[in-house]
């Protein structure tokens, strides 16, 4: 990988009316053309992103809309596009001109604080236009970081973009500044673990899956030792070793074996379980797995993940879960799945989502998600704790989070998890 992922990259909206100036914004930021710009209005037909490093800042994607006021033929389906983007963004800017501030301006704000997503006002063309004092004075009881500039005026470019940065770095997520470990901090200083990786038919040619990549990464970001290998040389690496490794992970789909070929002494978890304490909540993943106990005929399940991929034979989401619901649960029921984008807005039919590690969403992207389940009152878990839960490992593949058995129910549900492995054993 020669570029950060998307889901590390800060989200930054571009919103506002048609022919404010949004595209030359986005060109005057990134110093070169990056978007079409033209004096007719809706040239933005469609969300255009734009991924770049703004350093200090580090890498950031712009997302530039169509525009609010978007009278077109096709209107509706671009403005429904740009709403969407609400959902992706950590900070907005919303770009307007001077001495024009209409309702279009007030509903961005109103959407932004009701999201609590952090808006900066981009007061553009003012190089057409002087501001009046009563404007610049509504502008920023309205909004307290505002930028007054023109996106022709390269003179001035570096000072107006420096302000930009200024203002993003206040109001950037801390997980972005500071983001969380993703497995390091579960290891002592200067330990060793264990990851493994098998190369299936879903493997890039050539590289490793992107939660297997950067899952290395914070391990040598920690300072510790990673050993990686495939499924099949795991149990003769142990043995080759003087001393156990503090932590094993593996691929979900290998669980059942890692468990069984790994020491009780030794902390064990998944991909997907890393994924789900780093981008969700791996607590709310547990408390929703828990919605299996309570299924029945003909309930539906959600599968969602947040990649679009051409699956293959056994592809986990549309074969091997389904199968593993099916030999768990013994009951009908109804499976659907959908991927990349097309995260339904209405979930209430469902009860129960399985959400995948989302590695390729951001945080915001994939909490929101979580909302909407909480919202619509439906469970919702991730692949990795439900594949565990499926093959009656759960608690084993939680040891590395001391914090997750404390609740009464969730330690019964493990319990019960649990005996289920070993009567399959039996």
């Amino acid at each position: 990988m020669q570029k950060a992922p998307q889901s590390l990259r800060l989200h930054i909206g571009l919103f506002g009316r048609t022919n404010v100036g949004k595209s030359s914004f986005l060109n005057f930021v990134a110093g070169q053309d990056v978007a079409i710009t033209s004096p007719v209005p809706g040239t933005t037909t469609d969300v255009v992103q734009k991924t770049m490093e703004l350093l200090p800042l580090g890498p950031v994607v712009f997302l530039d809309t169509a525009g609010l006021d978007d009278i077109s033929v096709l209107s509706d389906l671009r403005l429904k596009k740009t709403k969407k983007i609400y959902d992706a963004s950590d900070v907005i800017l919303l770009v307007t001109e001077p001495n024009a501030w209409t309702v279009y301006e007030d509903e961005v704000l109103k959407e932004a604080r009701k999201r609590n997503i952090p808006v900066i006002v981009i007061v553009n063309k003012i190089d057409i236009k002087n501001p009046l004092l009563s404007f610049k004075s509504l502008v920023s009881a309205k909004n307290p970081r505002c930028i007054f500039c023109s996106s022709i005026d390269l003179k001035k470019r570096d000072q107006h973009v420096n302000l930009l940065k200024k203002y993003l770095i206040e109001v950037a997520p801390d997980e972005f500044l500071n983001p969380k470990a993703l497995v390091g901090d579960l290891l002592p200083k200067g330990g060793l673990a264990i990851f493994i990786v098998p190369i299936d038919l879903e493997a890039p040619k050539g590289r490793l899956i992107l939660p297997q990549v950067q899952a290395i990464r914070d391990i040598l970001d920690h300072d510790e030792a990673v050993l990686v290998v495939k499924e099949h040389e795991y149990a003769q690496t142990l043995k080759r070793l003087k001393k156990l490794p503090d932590l094993v992970v593996c691929d979900s789909q290998v669980v059942l074996k890692m468990v069984r070929q790994t020491p009780l002494s030794v902390k064990c978890t998944t991909f997907s379980i890393l994924f789900s304490r780093s981008k969700g909540d791996l607590l709310e993943a547990v408390q929703g797995v828990m919605a299996l106990e309570s299924l029945k005929p003909k309930d539906r399940i959600l599968i969602a993940e947040a990649c679009s991929h051409h699956p293959i034979e056994g592809d986990i989401g549309r074969v091997k879960i389904p199968r593993w619901f099916k030999e768990y649960l013994k009951i009908p029921v109804t499976i659907d799945v959908v991927a990349g984008k097309d995260y339904p807005s209405d979930l209430k039919k469902y009860k129960l989502v399985v959400h995948c590690g989302a590695c390729m969403l951001t945080r915001r992207q994939m909490l929101f998600r979580m909302e909407k389940a909480r919202e619509a009152g439906v469970a919702i878990t991730n692949y990795g704790v439900c594949i565990a839960s499926l093959q009656g490992v759960l608690g084993r593949v939680l040891s590395p989070f001391s914090n997750i058995s404390s609740d009464k129910r969730i330690r019964k549900f493990l319990r019960l998890n649990e005996t289920s492995l070993e009567n399959e054993v039996l």
